[in-house]
């Protein structure tokens, strides 16, 4: 069997981040774990953000751009308010 890779999406959900909230529906974009991809996946954080449908603390966007960009973006959601970014296994 192939050895699972990372995916990663973006959802807009409530403050709590209740999966309830996350709907796959409206956030359907999926990121493979790629340079590129993760590159779409923080173009769209800055989206949101720009459109305050999410909100991050000033001091933090660095954070949350590292950590999608370079690091584990599952981890910028630490930062994020009104949004979340899961990982999935994909073959």
């Amino acid at each position: 069997m192939a050895k699972a890779g990372k995916a990663f999406i973006f959802f807009n959900c409530d403050a709590d981040k209740s999966e309830a909230s996350m709907n796959v529906f409206y956030n359907r974009v999926v990121y493979k774990d790629t340079k590129t991809s993760r590159k779409n996946l923080w173009k769209k954080v800055k989206e949101e953000y720009g459109a305050e449908r999410i909100q991050i603390a000033a001091e933090n966007l660095q954070a949350v751009e590292l950590a999608i960009t370079e690091g584990d973006p599952v981890e910028a959601s630490n930062f994020i308010q009104f949004g979340a970014i899961r990982a999935f296994e994909c073959y």
